[in-house]
């Protein structure tokens, strides 16, 4: 097998490594925000990811005249430490395919059509990881939504901060359970958002699944339904609730869990990628040791990571989804 191959196949992985960290935030409202704020950050090494977290607050004391203003050294600041998770998603081809397809052009595009599909698959499983509890792959996902906005998040680890400890309860999310209908979900997202609200910090995505996008819409008259044109230019579909894109991940293909809200404050969340696995072919040549194969990897490393769990919340529709419908 010609070494020409091994080049070809490598040149064009490397020329799709940019567009598949593109595709990847096109295809998921979350990571697309994300992206938006600058928030797809690199990172450079370490065993862990460290995000700090300002949690403490210092005194102020009112005086006046020769009062003593007395200072006390207090904790204010910790870290959360997150565990670097790697996917990859091999390209191989057959000696026998390459023979089959002989000429340039041909074998041209057979790479592209194998790189395609390595793409939308590292696509389709990172938009599905988003949304795990790190779980997933014997505990080798990356801690999604499930973990960092949990349903109950007096419970767990996250971060290496166990949030079931006293004096951790500012590393809790918001969580409103209840039975949603047509008639109380506007009651119900309001007081999950005040929940998630701190002065002008407030959510700015809300993630939901079919059923309570379709209740939500089904509320508002339609001089009401309007969307963000950046949301729209992303291949988005989205409605506004307080200044907040509401945006359904659901339909075919959808990842978002059935009868889930998720009210996120995006300023406080990040997808750190460490720099040489970013979408990047790993290593050189790769020929299979027993067989008539040309292989390579496309790589990724790195974890989604939350600096403030207090201004973020999920909804969850207790209901039946046949009773949630109804008005």
């Amino acid at each position: 097998m010609s070494l020409k191959y091994n080049d070809l196949l490598t040149h064009t992985l490397e020329d799709r490594s940019g567009t598949l960290h593109d595709n990847m935030s096109k295809n998921s409202a979350l990571l697309n925000r994300l992206k938006q704020k600058g928030n797809l950050k690199q990172i450079s090494g370490g065993t862990k990811i460290l995000e700090e977290l300002e949690y403490g607050e210092g005194d102020m004391v009112w005086y006046s005249g020769y009062d003593t203003i007395a200072y006390q050294q207090k904790q204010l600041f910790t870290a959360a430490e997150y565990a670097l998770k790697l996917c990859a998603v091999p390209v191989a081809i057959s000696g026998e395919e390459l023979l089959m397809n002989s000429g340039e052009e041909q074998i041209m595009n057979l790479f592209e059509k194998r790189v395609d599909n390595a793409e939308k698959t590292l696509i389709k499983k990172m938009s599905a990881a988003v949304y795990g509890d790190g779980t997933g792959s014997s505990g080798k996902e990356i801690g999604g939504l499930a973990l960092l906005v949990a349903d109950d998040p007096t419970t767990g680890t996250v971060g290496g901060i166990n949030r079931a400890e006293t004096g951790n309860e500012f590393w809790r999310n918001q969580v409103l359970s209840a039975a949603i209908t047509k008639d109380n979900i506007l009651q119900k997202m309001n007081e999950l958002y005040l929940k998630c609200s701190r002065g002008s910090d407030r959510p700015d995505l809300i993630v939901c699944d079919d059923n309570l996008y379709s209740l939500y819409d089904s509320t508002l008259m339609d001089l009401q339904r309007f969307c963000d044109s950046k949301v729209a230019d992303s291949g988005f579909v989205s409605l506004k609730f307080k200044g907040s894109d509401v945006i359904y991940d659901g339909g075919q293909g959808g990842n978002c869990p059935a009868n889930y809200m998720y009210f996120l404050n995006t300023d406080y969340i990040y997808l750190r990628t460490h720099k040489d696995r970013d979408m990047k072919v790993i290593g050189g040549d790769r020929m299979a040791v027993n067989q008539d194969a040309l292989y390579r990897i496309i790589g990724w490393a790195g974890n989604l990571t939350m600096s403030n769990a207090a201004l973020q919340g999920v909804l969850i529709n207790t209901g039946s989804s046949s009773a949630s419908t109804e008005g």
